[in-house]
């Protein structure tokens, strides 16, 4: 091989590889700024009482709800989050529904209306957590979806809509 082309294919592998390294690392900013990894590495205790971490679902499509069992909009979400996880379940979706309220009310709730999805419970530290994820006024409910790689794919303040959900969810799932 001539040392003009070896050098010029040194140079492309050097360039390409910086190219995948710029990316890499601006993917990581966007997702630092965004809140997602404040959101992934929040710790948010089950109904058991135990600690988790969003990040155990990392690989899946997550549908992060803020809500509360006093949110009129936020119970009216609560059967379309239902549907979608049942119908989506297959193809990598997950919910989490992270309740703003005590996890009595909660653990009521979720067996009244038979919650087939992960219910964390928060405390007023989470109206800052969605301050940071881009809901100023910390309102309920509020969605944060992240894509398999846990970065945020859509945010919705207010009660989703099955319609416009399942467009989201056409993006995200394939």
């Amino acid at each position: 091989m001539r040392p003009g082309r070896r050098n010029s294919l040194i140079l492309a592998g050097v360039g390409v590889g910086a190219a995948a390294a710029g990316a890499l690392v601006g993917a990581l900013a966007l997702q630092s700024g965004s809140g997602a990894a404040q959101l992934l590495s929040a710790s948010f205790s089950d109904l058991q009482g135990r600690k988790r971490r969003l990040l155990e679902w990392r690989g899946q499509v997550l549908a992060c709800n803020f809500w509360a069992t006093w949110c009129a909009p936020c119970l009216e979400e609560v059967p379309l989050f239902i549907a979608a996880k049942q119908h989506h379940a297959r193809k990598g979706f997950e919910v989490i529904g992270i309740g703003i309220d005590n996890a009595a009310k909660i653990s009521d709730f979720a067996a009244k209306f038979l919650i087939n999805y992960q219910l964390l419970v928060a405390d007023a530290d989470a109206i800052g957590l969605m301050r940071q994820l881009g809901n100023p006024a910390g309102a309920l409910p509020y969605t944060v979806l992240l894509d398999r790689n846990g970065a945020i794919a859509h945010r919705k303040l207010g009660a989703f809509r099955k319609e416009e959900l399942e467009r989201v969810l056409a993006g995200l799932l394939g």
